[in-house]
């Protein structure tokens, strides 16, 4: 998979992780993929949502260690 971007977000608490996430996201193109590492146990819920209401496509879903890890492609 190629990644066009990655955002790391950990640390950060909600909501920051989808407000960088949709500022990062604005910055590819349609198609490319978008990798985002956070920290924040709400974000997967919350990341989930985000990409499915923007039309975006979750790709894959990960924890290693603390980190959640996203790959959303861009619609």
């Amino acid at each position: 998979m190629e990644i066009a971007k990655v955002l790391d977000a950990t640390g950060l608490a909600c909501p920051m992780p989808i407000v960088r996430a949709k500022k990062t996201m604005e910055t590819i193109g349609t198609g490319e993929i978008l990798e985002i590492h956070t920290t924040d146990e709400g974000s997967k819920s919350d990341l989930t949502a985000w990409a499915k209401s923007g039309g975006h496509e979750l790709l894959e879903q990960t924890k290693e260690d603390q980190v959640f890890k996203f790959w959303i492609k861009k619609a």
